[in-house]
């Protein structure tokens, strides 16, 4: 018995990887988070599986879930958005496991900022732009930043910040940046990227909060911030560019 802790990926039910879509389809029991994983990933679990919306649970609750399915020798695909690794809350499931000494795997999902960079058709690493992204939220009600990690201090690297579960912040995000970016540095709000209800605004620290409570939106948005997002003249990448040479393109002999 294993439990597989698995990335769905954005939304869309293929983007999700072919080996998270194989231990969906093999597992006796499937674990998922209904608000945020869509019905059409965990509707691949076999017709006979449990399958278990965990939003209403607590954690406890998930975990005598799992106890349960240890105790029957059954598998368990606990199904989480994007990629586990970033705000997935499994450290505390796995905490808990290895108490229990029951054995986990990982499977990595697509990551919300990827699918936002995706349907922005934009590269947020630019020469010369910015070399380093941030994955970074604010503080809510559920969880405070740690010292060191406030949204103005990292602002002052410049670099692309890519700020999840802050939509409802957007005030204090647009303050503690502008300082740093200025006002007319461009942001992109990514609504429930590669769902059917898909939205994407652009605008400015200036007036892209005019924008969101025009648009009425109040959760699950990922905030993108800074220059990349509009950059239209930067260097080409020196990867490809004749005159570099590395051992897969060795510089050319001239022959006399």
């Amino acid at each position: 018995m294993k439990v597989h802790f698995i990335g769905a990926g954005p939304g869309a039910a293929d983007l999700i990887t072919v080996r998270g879509q194989a231990l969906i389809c093999a597992a006796p029991v499937v674990l998922y988070a209904g608000s945020l994983v869509p019905p059409e990933i965990v509707a691949q679990a076999p017709a006979k599986a449990r399958v278990v919306d965990t939003a209403p649970l607590t954690l406890d609750e998930i975990i005598d879930e799992i106890v349960h399915a240890h105790g029957a020798g059954l598998d368990v695909a606990r199904v989480h958005s994007g990629d586990p690794a970033l705000y997935g809350a499994i450290g505390e499931q796995m905490r808990r496991l290895d108490a229990l000494d029951i054995p986990y795997d990982v499977t990595p999902g697509v990551p919300s900022y990827a699918a936002a960079a995706a349907a922005i058709k934009s590269e947020l690493t630019l020469p010369g732009i910015a070399q380093t992204v941030i994955l970074t939220r604010t503080a809510t009600r559920a969880s405070a930043m740690p010292p060191g990690e406030e949204l103005a201090t990292l602002a002052q690297s410049g670099a692309t910040l890519a700020i999840h579960l802050s939509i409802n912040n957007l005030a204090r995000v647009i303050r503690d940046l502008t300082p740093h970016y200025g006002a007319q540095c461009p942001v992109v709000i990514a609504y429930r990227v590669s769902w059917p209800d898909e939205r994407i605004l652009r605008g400015t620290l200036a007036d892209i909060r005019d924008q969101v409570k025009a648009a009425k939106i109040t959760r699950t948005a990922l905030v993108l911030v800074g220059p990349v997002l509009d950059a239209q003249t930067y260097a080409d990448s020196r990867l490809y560019a004749e005159d570099h040479h590395h051992v897969l393109r060795p510089k050319k002999i001239q022959l006399s």
